[in-house]
């Protein structure tokens, strides 16, 4: 396993501990709580990631990307998806051209 796997893998389980706790003493409590929270704090993590990256600060581009990350793991725990399914997927998307998966999903 790679280092980034296990780190995604600890990261999500600890979110998960989180679930049911206060969400006025943990942030991953409150996101866990609100998926319309945790999709719009995803979203503004994803624009802070894109923006870092188009101004070339590669410091400021990995700590962003680090901060979607984790917005996404919260996103998807407070979805009830796991990281096997996103899994599933990827595996199923495997050997296909980007061009011929987004025609795939238009009919």
């Amino acid at each position: 396993m790679s280092r980034f796997s296990e780190v995604v893998e600890r990261l999500a389980a600890v979110i998960e501990s989180r679930r049911g706790a206060d969400p006025n003493a943990s942030w991953s409590a409150r996101l866990l709580a609100d998926r319309r929270l945790a999709a719009k704090k995803m979203a503004e993590e994803a624009v802070e990631t894109a923006l870092a990256a188009a101004t070339e600060d590669p410091a400021a581009f990995v700590a962003e990307s680090a901060d979607l990350l984790y917005h996404f793991l919260a996103l998807l725990a407070a979805s009830g998806v796991t990281l096997d399914e996103v899994a599933a997927e990827l595996e199923r998307r495997e050997g296909r051209s980007g061009v011929a998966e987004k025609a795939s999903r238009r009919g």
